[in-house]
């Protein structure tokens, strides 16, 4: 068995909380998280890290550096605050071990380059992506078929937006362009352009709003799909290969053109119906 160590801004968050079980389960109890750190007392419901750790059965460790020492693979969260990335992640990626950093991996194309390339300084297995890539009715469409496609979701704009920007460059390419914000702050929407003139329309809903896609395919014809699938299983299947082994199943140059589309696209937002160029 191997043992996994989380490294959290605060650790009583919805990742934290689901992500022990969900991990030992897709790795048939080959993993198990049995280490955390967590820098701060939860801001949302006054838990403590000591306090988490007891009711999860969890060891608190002092340090990131003793967390790293006694881990054999590391899982950086912090998912509701990215901006916490640099600091929580230079370590873990200076380590050699297998890491995986939670979504959103970094709120800017240079900081996500740099992160990278510590990984890369110091031979450091590593991984960044949304659940949401890993989704069952993304695996069997045609890319080379697609025109185009219009995408819609749940969630705020800052923290949501990369579950659809993620499965909307899987699919069609990371070459995006430019990018245009059409929505209002209540209800973000947008369009991003690729480089060979095609277009993704995504809207973000209200948080009852399923995530779904209608596709327009070079045939004329169109599809549409709706996600019900448990992308957090298959997501957490292809972490825990990961971390027993396989190879990261995102590329750092895919991450980087997700967040550098986010980068662009939180621009665009404070100046509507104007492109921003990548």
């Amino acid at each position: 068995m191997k043992t996994v160590g989380f490294i959290d801004y605060y650790l009583d968050e919805y990742h934290a909380n689901n992500y022990p079980q969900w991990l030992k389960d897709a790795s048939k109890g080959e993993l198990e998280v049995r280490y955390a750190y967590g820098k701060i007392t939860s801001p949302i419901t006054g838990m403590t890290s000591e306090e988490w750790c007891e009711k999860h059965g969890m060891e608190l460790v002092g340090s990131i550096e003793e967390l790293i020492e006694r881990s054999d693979c590391l899982n950086v969260l912090s998912p509701d605050n990215p901006e916490m990335h640099p600091e929580l992640c230079r370590l873990p990626l200076e380590s050699g071990k297998r890491v995986y950093v939670d979504k959103t991996f970094a709120n800017s194309k240079r900081e996500a380059q740099e992160l990278f390339d510590i990984a890369e300084r110091n031979d450091t297995p590593c991984f960044s992506a949304s659940a949401l890539r890993f989704a069952e009715e993304l695996e069997p469409l045609d890319r080379a078929r697609l025109a185009g496609l219009v995408s819609e979701g749940p969630g705020p704009l800052d923290n949501y937006a990369i579950h659809q920007i993620e499965p909307i460059l899987a699919l069609m390419g990371r070459a995006v362009k430019r990018v245009k914000f059409t929505g209002t702050q209540s209800l973000p929407a947008g369009v991003l352009e690729f480089a060979d003139g095609r277009l993704s329309h995504f809207s973000h809903h209200g948080c009852d709003c399923p995530f779904a896609m209608t596709f327009d395919k070079t045939d004329a014809s169109t599809q549409r799909i709706e996600i019900v699938s448990d992308y957090f299983h298959t997501f957490m299947e292809a972490m825990a290969r990961f971390f027993l082994g396989e190879d990261p199943p995102v590329s750092h140059e895919d991450t980087i053109a997700v967040i550098a589309t986010r980068e662009a696209l939180l621009k665009a937002s404070v100046q509507p119906d104007e492109w921003v160029k990548l």
